[in-house]
């Protein structure tokens, strides 16, 4: 039983889930970062680079795709910590394509990472926020689940499924004491952002009205806000960090 608020974080070791995990650090909680199976140098690495330590950040290996898996994974969780806070999904992937050409692979991968993700993370956690009386469940989705995007109808499809996703559970926490929101991220400077053709990133870049990038703390710090007790009135809404790129 931990005495610490905890939160869990998917997708824990990309860019923004790493600067994420660093900031709920900070603001007292402990992380349970959930990603793919890593070595312990690997994350050694990791907690080194963001300067995390095993008494603040606890690893759970879990493939968020496998519902069973997560069943299983969650209920660890839960009996070593006793109750979770936060839950962050985090977690998303690419396999860009134009539409005709795109393949089921492409398709169900991404869709199973980013969107069937959610339920297999979130039905669990849920159900005991609402028991506990009190939950903050933050989906990271993306500017173009808002705007949709050329060769990225897999992703943009996650996306805006993880929005209507967020819109329909708030309902069910709202009276729980149980808020659910998005951060809509425009393009940040990632891992997965910084592996784009150079003159693709420069023709986004000259069309975001602030022209440039969003840093991953920029991101963190929507996460925390909406995960603290001021944040308390907000529930089913989408927060956009896109330097102006699209205005709903």
């Amino acid at each position: 039983m931990s005495h610490r608020k905890v939160a869990i974080v998917t997708g824990a070791l990309g860019g923004i889930g790493s600067v994420t995990c660093k900031e709920l650090v900070k603001n007292g909680y402990l992380v349970i970062a959930v990603c793919r199976v890593r070595t312990d140098e690997e994350m050694a690495e990791w907690r080194d680079k963001y300067d995390l330590t095993t008494k603040d950040v606890k690893s759970f290996f879990m493939d968020v795709t496998d519902n069973q898996a997560c069943a299983l994974g969650l209920k660890a969780i839960f009996q070593e910590f006793g109750h979770v806070e936060v839950l962050i999904n985090n977690v998303g992937i690419t396999r860009d394509s134009q539409f005709k050409k795109m393949n089921v692979e492409q398709w169900n991968l991404v869709i199973n990472t980013n969107l069937n993700s959610l339920f297999n993370m979130t039905q669990p956690v849920f159900q005991a926020m609402c028991e506990q009386g009190f939950g903050r469940i933050i989906n990271i989705s993306s500017v173009n689940g808002l705007k949709g995007q050329f060769g990225q109808t897999n992703y943009s499809a996650a996306k805006a499924g993880m929005i209507g996703f967020t819109k329909a559970l708030a309902y069910e926490g709202a009276g729980k004491g149980v808020t659910v929101n998005v951060v809509a991220p425009g393009y940040t400077r990632t891992p997965m952002v910084a592996a784009m053709k150079s003159e693709a990133l420069e023709n986004i870049t000259s069309q975001i009205p602030i022209k440039r990038l969003a840093e991953p703390s920029e991101v963190a710090a929507a996460i925390i806000y909406l995960a603290s007790i001021d944040a308390s009135y907000i529930t089913g809404e989408t927060l956009s960090i896109n330097g102006g790129q699209y205005m709903a």
